[in-house]
């Protein structure tokens, strides 16, 4: 559909020089944006060299990039997959995350500047910078594996019931367990069919632990009434004792969960079964036997007799900690069992013997991400997909009441592990060094999107990692990665051609709060290299995070003003934000404005997958993230907001987007509509409370076109 000329002045700058001032080819990034998006971890391996959250996408990245250090005279999409050298340009990122915007940066061949108030952050992106050869890297994975591997492996394996040969365990199955004040002890099963395929309506074989006996056995994964083979027991293997945030005892009595926690200490757990893999590669569920609770007691008695390097600091009451700590999970040490912190501890002791700082530290990230799936938050996917569902996968550090202990080492058939993660995360992260790709959309013969294939559309990323700004401005390509507040920038005024960045969320995630989980394995062996670990935990006063808008919009204004001093006066902010609130806009909005600047441009682009968690059990997703393009205030214009003009324009959008393919949500479409109403509203100088307001009537008008 045709753009009218009255709505393309409304919303369109007439004179710009960037080409993301001008238009953006939303519906073309997004398609490959989605592609990407089903598997992260896979196609763009250097974000994902150790967990961060709200990882942004690379493609979408990669086009503002072009966008915004090209002039409005090439276009953007035309010139995607071509190699670009844009040498003479600086890139900031001021809030740097897992560095998705310095690795896009870096691929066209600008400098780029990554500052992260988190430790986690400017770690992780320090070593997925950082140049090692893979010989180095496997030199050091193979003498680990020589010196400890052996040792953890002796923890994780049972005997094969029918030969009576070990066997290595891929994962034991727990399930916490509460005592009533009458004595009795409930496991906190919701249902008893504990291992289930993908897709179980195509594989409906499913495997199910006896109410009574705890034998394990199989059945349909939906049957609600089985007599168990072992004792003969009947019962409905989708009714456990649990119902919501309640339990019923032996005589149907409900108590309340949360009652039955013990005082101070987090509640027992119960090994109810194993999954083993025998020697011709068949795996196995097994009840466990003597032998197999004797093993996890050698594990206990040992870790009371080692000095092995485990983390000592307190879990800070926080919104994203307060559950757990409510489940009396006080300390870090409590989210793993006494097998877990001996075999991590152990890895972990071994791993500070490496020699070389550039290689042990490679390993220290390693061993973090390996953290991630190897807790008692973790549990269970089921078969035909990745196994072990890891601790974040809610934005809360929620108890599980079936946790999967997974194996610290591994085999060939797992996942989540030091010896899985080796070859899936950090290699992969170190060979895109060498041959960064992107994704380009095959096409049918109708000229359907069917798949994606990988192209190389850079040169290797191969920079000096500089320690400051007079080092970075002496070399031809470079990186300079801090961590600190950015609202102080040791940076001189005017240096920077663009700032990209995606700032934090602010009323629900407070990533401080759960990098504490990793910050407090990696703070007693990195305070001696890097200040910002030598603290009690991983946040910092300057943090722009708070679920107050208008404290989260001063926090933001702070960092936006000093992006202001360090931006060149024709360089351009663009960042990515979405909302489905009219206070996290009316907050975006105070916080450019203070900061001088204004929207000139804002361009719907897909930011993330629908199903993911948590969004999958949320009535109506956003998967659409707008990019505000910001340029320098220039002067106030005395202009009312034009709310047919607003709403006609995010159809338009609607419309491109959906005929393109891309699902649009109701959230999508307010997303959309926000962003544009923040152009006019930008050009004036409003109070919050104004802003909000126009935010309402636009959602109020919107209302009645949902349909789309």
């Amino acid at each position: 559909m045709a753009v009218t000329k009255e709505v393309h002045e409304a919303f369109i700058p007439l004179k710009s020089g960037a080409a993301i001032e001008y238009d953006f080819p939303i519906v073309e990034v997004s398609r490959v944006a989605e592609q990407e998006s089903w598997r992260k971890e896979i196609n763009r391996p250097l974000y994902h060299i150790h967990k961060w959250w709200a990882t942004r996408l690379g493609t979408v990245f990669r086009a503002i990039t072009l966008a915004t250090l090209n002039s409005k005279d090439r276009s953007v999409w035309q010139s995607f997959y071509e190699y670009h050298n844009l040498s003479g340009k600086v890139v900031l990122d001021p809030f740097m995350g897992s560095g998705t915007t310095l690795g896009e940066s870096l691929k066209v061949g600008a400098k780029v500047i990554g500052c992260d108030i988190n430790p986690i952050s400017t770690f992780l992106v320090n070593q997925a910078l950082t140049r090692v050869s893979e010989q180095e890297l496997w030199q050091a994975f193979k003498s680990l594996e020589e010196k400890i591997a052996s040792e953890i492996k002796y923890y994780y394996q049972t005997k094969d019931p029918e030969t009576r040969e070990v066997i290595p365990v891929l994962y034991f199955f727990w399930v916490k367990t509460l005592t009533t004040p009458e004595g009795e002890e409930i496991p906190l099963f919701s249902r008893y069919v504990f291992a289930q395929d993908a897709y179980p309506k195509k594989k409906p074989l499913a495997k199910i632990v006896c109410s009574s006996c705890w034998e394990i056995f199989q059945d349909r994964y939906d049957s609600t009434s089985l007599k168990c083979p072992s004792c003969s027991h009947q019962f409905n293997p989708q009714s456990g004792p649990v119902k919501g945030q309640y339990v019923l005892d032996a005589n149907g009595k409900k108590h309340r969960i949360k009652d039955l926690i013990p005082n101070n200490i987090a509640p027992k757990h119960r090994l109810y079964a194993l999954l083993a893999l025998r020697k011709n590669g068949e795996k196995i569920y097994l009840p466990p036997k003597q032998e197999d609770l004797d093993l996890f007691i050698k594990a206990e008695l040992r870790l009371q007799e080692e000095n092995l390097p485990l983390p000592t600091l307190p879990v800070r009451s926080g919104h994203n900690t307060d559950q757990a700590r409510n489940y009396n999970y006080l300390y870090w040490k409590d989210f793993f069992n006494s097998r877990q912190l001996l075999c991590l501890g152990m890895l972990l002791k071994e791993i500070l013997l490496i020699s070389e700082k550039a290689i042990r530290e490679q390993m220290l990230c390693l061993f973090s991400s390996t953290l991630e799936f190897n807790n008692l938050f973790c549990s269970y996917k089921g078969e035909g997909t990745g196994a072990v569902r890891h601790m974040f996968s809610n934005h809360i550090l929620k108890p599980e009441r079936t946790p999967l202990e997974n194996s610290i080492w591994g085999t060939e058939k797992s996942s989540g592990t030091f010896c899985s993660l080796f070859k899936s995360r950090l290699l992969k992260a170190k060979r895109y060094l060498d041959k960064p790709f992107d994704l380009i959309l095959n096409k049918d013969l109708l000229g359907k999107s069917n798949g994606s294939v990988k192209i190389q559309a850079s040169e290797p990323i191969n920079v000096s990692l500089a320690v400051s700004w007079d080092e970075l401005n002496k070399v031809e390509k470079g990186a300079l990665i801090l961590n600190g507040d950015s609202s102080v920038l040791p940076l001189p005024d005017k240096v920077v051609d663009a700032i990209i960045t995606d700032p934090p969320y602010f009323d629900f995630v407070h990533y401080s709060e759960l990098s504490d989980f990793f910050f407090a394995w990696l703070s007693p062996v990195l305070k001696e290299y890097y200040p910002w670990f030598a603290k009690n935990n991983s946040s910092n006063s300057g943090e722009v995070q708070h679920d107050d808008p208008r404290i989260f919009a001063s926090q933001l204004a702070s960092v936006l003003k000093e992006s202001h001093r360090v931006l060149k006066d024709d360089g351009t902010l663009a960042f990515s934000f979405h909302h489905s609130k009219e206070d996290g806009w009316a907050g975006i909005y105070e916080a450019i404005n203070k900061a001088g600047f204004e929207v000139v441009a804002a361009h719907p682009v897909y930011a993330e997958l629908r199903g993911a968690n948590p969004k999958a059990s949320t009535k109506d997703p956003i998967s659409i993230d707008a990019i505000l393009v910001c340029k320098k205030y220039k002067q106030c214009k005395e202009v009312e907001i034009n709310f047919d003009n607003v709403i006609d324009r995010t159809e338009i959008l609607v419309k491109k987007l959906l005929n393109g393919g891309i699902k649009i949500s109701n959230s999508d479409r307010f997303v959309i509509a926000a962003s544009q109403a923040l152009i006019s509203a930008s050009a004036m100088v409003l109070e919050f409370d104004n802003v909000k307001s126009i935010l309402q009537k636009i959602r109020f008008k919107l209302g009645g076109q949902n349909a789309l």
